[in-house]
C-alpha cells in the first residue's frame, strides 16, 4: 500500500504533470480592510506597486495556464506594511486557492482575482485613488 501511495505521489509531482503557463503583463488583485469593510480592486502591471491603507502591494509576476487562461492565476506579490522593515508577505498567491498562501494580517486581506490576459476586460475607468491610496509606477531595471 505504501509503495502505491509513493508511486502515486511521484506521478503527480513529476514534471509531466506540471501545466504550461504564460507570463502576464499584470494582474487584478482585491484588497480588504477588515475593520471598515472597505474593498478595492487594484490593477497592477508587473513591477508596479499600489499603496492601500498601510500596505504597499507590489506585483512581481503573474502567470496563468496557457491552455485555459480563465481557469486560474498565480501571482508573486511583495506586501510591505508602513513602518515595518520586513515584508508582511512575499510569495506566490493562487487565485483558485487563496487560503493556500495568504497574507496573515489582523487588519488587511489581499488576494489575486486574475492575471491580465489578451481579450479579457480590464478594470474600466479606474477611480481616482482614495485618501491613503496611491499607485506607484514600475521601477526600471
Amino acid at each position: 500500500m505504501k509503495r502505491l501511495l509513493v508511486a502515486a505521489l511521484l506521478t503527480v509531482a513529476s514534471p509531466a504533470a506540471a501545466e504550461d503557463v504564460t507570463d502576464s503583463p499584470g494582474a487584478i488583485l482585491r484588497w480588504l480592510d477588515k475593520m471598515t469593510g472597505e474593498t478595492a480592486d487594484i490593477e497592477l502591471s508587473r513591477g508596479q506597486a499600489a499603496v492601500s491603507g498601510r500596505l504597499t502591494i507590489q506585483l512581481d509576476e503573474c502567470r496563468y495556464p496557457s491552455a485555459n487562461p480563465a481557469s486560474n492565476a498565480y501571482a508573486h506579490l511583495t506586501i510591505m506594511e508602513k513602518g515595518k522593515a520586513d515584508p508582511a508577505f512575499t510569495g506566490w498567491m493562487v487565485a483558485s486557492s487563496p487560503a493556500l498562501s495568504a497574507l496573515e494580517h489582523p487588519r488587511y486581506d489581499v488576494w489575486v482575482l486574475r492575471c491580465l490576459t489578451p481579450g479579457a476586460p480590464q478594470i474600466e475607468d479606474m477611480p481616482e485613488p482614495e485618501e491613503g491610496e496611491e499607485i506607484i509606477a514600475p521601477q526600471e531595471g
